[in-house]
């Protein structure tokens, strides 16, 4: 299905990141913080000092135990940071050199059944990427959705390239959609199909949509307000393509993978371009010599929707 968008507003900023690839350094810590995900209240686990593996459950959520968020890397718990009335802020994780992983063990999903899925997908950490609507917070696992929703793209202002980070690990994705099609029916929408990656449009086990118009055209919620609206009573679930990957690289290799392609963009940014890093790095591995002198405001996430954040954040 083809939808086009009239309304709306692309935002042209300056600075856009370059199609340029490269490996971010190797972070001395990273941070996992449980205010990320709405509506969790956090049930630590770990304590300082305490030695984890990537995967390894750092916290659960106290509503629904099923619900485990995993550290990104190995190494050593060195500070839980808290807020007003204790409320958990990051964990702080010192990273080893070299990442040992938790085994999950490898699985074929076409033979799995789908309690088999949840239980693995939770017990790995990879399910709190899986989110809910109405409301944007952690899907419960309980829950039968109508369908599971992926915008391939994202049209706010400096957005990654979505067809850029995918390029060359269809397979891997594909795993990732075998997976999630056991859980309910996958929406797939792309940006005008003609120019999409080949990940997206080969993708099997799929109902593809194109979308073509500005801003807010790459908003989920106006996928599912077009393709599968929401009656009372309904849940969608929605992931993002790189948590896909993660879900796939889960199932071919047993291990929970926190890699991610992020892009440093903005006028203040010297290079633009795309670094492969993990989630919670430290953004001073990011931009540290890369940013020009003068009053700067760091967005993680986008210009419209992103929290603004330290350089030591």
């Amino acid at each position: 299905k083809v939808l086009k968008i009239k309304r709306g507003a692309d935002i042209k900023l300056v600075g856009g990141a370059e199609k340029i690839l490269s490996d971010a350094p190797t972070p001395s810590t990273v941070a996992v913080k449980p205010t990320d995900f709405e509506g969790i209240t956090p049930k630590l686990v770990v304590k300082v000092g305490d030695e984890v593996k990537a995967g390894s459950t750092l916290f659960y959520s106290k509503d629904n135990d099923q619900i485990k968020f995993a550290s990104p890397v190995s190494g050593e718990i060195a500070e839980v940071k808290r807020g007003a009335k204790r409320v958990i802020q990051e964990i702080i994780i010192v990273a080893d050199k070299e990442t040992k992983y938790e085994d999950f063990g490898v699985s074929n999903p076409s033979s799995d059944s789908r309690e088999a899925i949840i239980e693995k997908l939770c017990k790995s950490g990879v399910w709190p990427f899986i989110k809910q609507r109405p409301y944007d917070v952690v899907a419960k696992p309980s829950d039968q959705a109508k369908a599971i929703f992926i915008s391939a793209f994202d049209s706010a202002p400096l957005a990654p390239d979505n067809d850029f980070i995918v390029h060359g690990q269809a397979a891997t994705f594909q795993k990732g959609i075998d997976v999630l099609a056991k859980l309910a029916e996958v929406h797939l929408t792309v940006n005008n199909a003609a120019k999409a990656d080949g990940a997206f449009l080969q993708a099997k086990n799929v109902k593809l949509h194109s979308v073509e118009g500005p801003h807010p055209a790459g908003n989920v919620g106006v996928h599912i307000h077009h393709f599968a609206p929401i009656s009372k009573g309904e849940v969608v679930w929605t992931i993002k393509p790189q948590d896909v990957l993660a879900i796939g690289k889960l199932f071919e290799t047993g291990k929970y993978d926190a890699t991610r392609v992020v892009a440093v963009a903005g006028a203040q940014v010297k290079t633009p371009k795309y670094f492969r890093t993990i989630q919670g790095v430290n953004l001073k591995t990011l931009l540290d010599g890369n940013l020009t002198e003068g009053n700067n405001r760091i967005i993680s996430g986008n210009v419209l929707t992103g929290e603004k954040v330290t350089l030591d954040g």
